[in-house]
């Protein structure tokens, strides 16, 4: 891999532009280390990756002597594939353990207190919800300065749709520390009402974050 740009090892790449930028097979290449004589690591991590159809829960599924009858893999490589994907899947079941129901306000700004407290400019974010109001997810969708950010309404609808969501929350921080909603925030909202419901994604509330209270639009009846 030395001989590639330096924009293209997995290693680095994950380094500049973060670790969503890399595919899985650059993922699995950084776990394997080196390739073969005639294959890079990402070569082989390709052919493995091909052999289970790209499907990672098949993947998860393989014994260490399973992976060892890929050429390049030996069982030390082996055993590192399984120990990640056994993580990833302990981290799955500690995350369902602590589903999250959202009943009120109160409990989305105790969701996203963690994410937003002491936050010196401003970020958007969108939590997905199942049917029962559980937690799907929740992410940033922008970040900004310490007047304002800029929320695409098409990245927050096309995070949803992909997750297959039943209904979204909006929230954004005040790093002012008020709580009341600028002409700007109540027309977004508005708009990303509308196109909820074109999409039969409602939208349940849009809460105001401060470090001392929060405004819901749905409390305050004007979502």
């Amino acid at each position: 891999m030395k001989s590639w740009a330096e924009e293209d090892r997995p290693r680095e790449k994950l380094m500049q532009k973060g670790r969503t930028a890399l595919s899985d097979a650059e993922l699995m290449a950084i776990l394997l280390g080196s390739g073969t004589a005639k294959l890079s690591a990402v070569d082989v991590a390709k052919l493995i990756l091909a052999a289970v159809k790209n499907d990672l829960n098949e993947l998860a599924r393989l014994s260490v002597k399973e992976l060892m009858r890929h050429k390049g893999i030996g069982e030390a490589k082996a055993i590192t594939i399984v120990a990640a994907l056994e993580l990833g899947r302990r981290r799955k079941e500690t995350a369902a353990a602590a589903r999250t129901t959202i009943t009120c306000s109160l409990d989305i700004y105790n969701l996203v207190r963690p994410n937003l407290q002491d936050l010196p400019h401003e970020e958007f974010w969108v939590i997905l919800l199942n049917r029962a109001n559980v937690v799907m997810r929740k992410t940033s969708v922008s970040s900004g300065g310490v007047a304002g950010t800029v929320a695409d309404p098409k990245m927050i609808f096309k995070e949803a749709l992909e997750q297959l969501a039943s209904s979204i929350i909006l929230v954004h921080n005040h790093p002012s520390g008020n709580r009341q909603p600028s002409a700007a925030d109540i027309a977004l909202t508005r708009k990303l009402k509308e196109g909820g419901q074109f999409l039969d994604l409602p939208v349940l509330d849009h809460l105001i974050y401060t470090d001392h209270g929060y405004y819901s639009f749905a409390d305050e009846n004007i979502l």
